[in-house]
């Protein structure tokens, strides 16, 4: 397993096309906040002999989510590489 002290590394390198264009907003203290799916391929087919994708949603910050809402649009193909994060939501039912 892993030692005391020892440092862990989260990094994904991910390549997809954008489901819909990317949609920007600010935060109250006016940080630039983008999101957008991503499409990503599986590298096998299912039972079926049909293709699979996984979507995932990416969350961008500051220039890198403006420079997205200016220049990707719905289709383009892009690698990001980034960090995962998995966030859960528990509603009243």
């Amino acid at each position: 397993m892993f030692e005391r002290g020892e440092t862990l590394i989260n990094r994904v390198i991910l390549l997809g096309r954008l489901v819909r264009d990317p949609e920007m907003r600010f935060t109250a203290s006016g940080k630039a906040v983008g999101t957008f799916t991503l499409a990503v391929d599986r590298s096998f087919a299912s039972q079926q002999g049909e293709k699979e994708a996984d979507f995932i949603n990416i969350v961008t910050w500051e220039k890198t989510a403006e420079n997205c809402a200016n220049y990707l649009k719905k289709g383009s193909q892009v690698v990001l590489e980034g960090r995962l994060q998995i966030r859960s939501y528990d509603d009243s039912q």
